[in-house]
């Protein structure tokens, strides 16, 4: 058995990862790979044995805007060990080479956990936390001007990720060149989620249930008026949720937030303003 890490460009190692991932979660990272949005920020680290990929925790490098200053997190995601190698220390031993290497050139680190191992991560120092959800409700009087922009192609994709990358911050707990972890997302389950507001000249990555608005991102060259980006979902929404702390926080219900089988933990004194100053890890840079 060995530890390996950042073997994205290994086609061996990458195939058997993706294997793991299928089998864990149902994911497949290759299309992701071969469209370039694998990147040194999402970094494997796994335990492999006979070429096989046994047991993985994988690092992202990420970057917050907070507070006026700039952040660097790490965090951790696709935890996920073979079922015959299970209840064997594998995931303790890779938690401990993530430390070794982040733990003093981070500010934080965290992660998403899945119900069952609630009392997993704070054997690692980690501590559980909540976020918080925008509400409010609307009186849209406009028609529907929001453009649909259809994700069907490289070309099209490659515009939205420069526009991710260039952009005025829309929240006030801001993500930095992230745009490979927002493609994973709008390439692959979220294709049918993308607008455009000519008025504000946003890509707006949102989604319309019944008249309920849930609005996951705005990515403009300059600070738009987030209101008028939802007047032009039309007079049919009434509520809007927004699943990232907006900076303009008036008018809005702020409410403790939990997505189901969805945890928030976090480690680092960086965090000890992050429940008072009542923000959120926006949903598309989760990994």
């Amino acid at each position: 058995m060995i530890f390996v890490k950042n073997y994205r460009d290994n086609d061996k190692f990458r195939s058997s990862f993706n294997e793991l991932a299928g089998k864990t979660f149902g994911l497949n990272f290759e299309d992701w790979y071969q469209n370039r949005y694998w990147t040194h920020k999402y970094n494997p680290y796994s335990m492999i044995e006979n070429g096989k990929v046994i047991a993985n925790v994988s690092v992202n490098l990420c970057d917050y805007l907070w507070k006026g200053k700039r952040w660097k997190f790490i965090q951790l995601g696709t935890v996920m060990t073979d079922e015959e190698y299970r209840n064997r220390g594998l995931i303790r031993q890779l938690m401990g080479e993530i430390d070794k290497d982040y733990s003093e050139i981070v500010d934080g680190i965290f992660l998403f956990a899945n119900d069952e191992v609630l009392d997993f991560y704070p054997k690692f120092g980690f501590q559980r936390s909540g976020e918080y959800e925008y509400v409010k409700n609307v009186m849209n009087t406009q028609e529907c001007s929001i453009e649909k922009v259809p994700m069907k192609s490289k070309e099209q994709w490659d515009m939205l990720e420069k526009r991710i990358n260039n952009c005025a911050a829309y929240s006030a707990f801001e993500p930095v060149g992230y745009s490979e972890l927002f493609m994973f997302y709008i390439t692959k389950f979220m294709q049918d989620t993308v607008y455009y507001c000519k008025e504000q000249d946003a890509y707006v990555i949102a989604e319309v249930e019944d008249s309920q608005l849930i609005l996951h991102g705005v990515f403009a060259k300059q600070e738009c008026d987030l209101d008028k980006v939802i007047a032009a979902f039309g007079k049919e929404i009434n509520k809007v949720r927004l699943t990232f702390a907006p900076i303009k926080k008036e008018g809005y219900e702020v409410l403790p937030y939990r997505a189901e089988d969805c945890t928030l933990f976090i480690k680092g004194e960086s965090f000890e303003d992050f429940m008072t100053d009542r923000v959120r890890f926006p949903e598309l840079a989760h990994a």
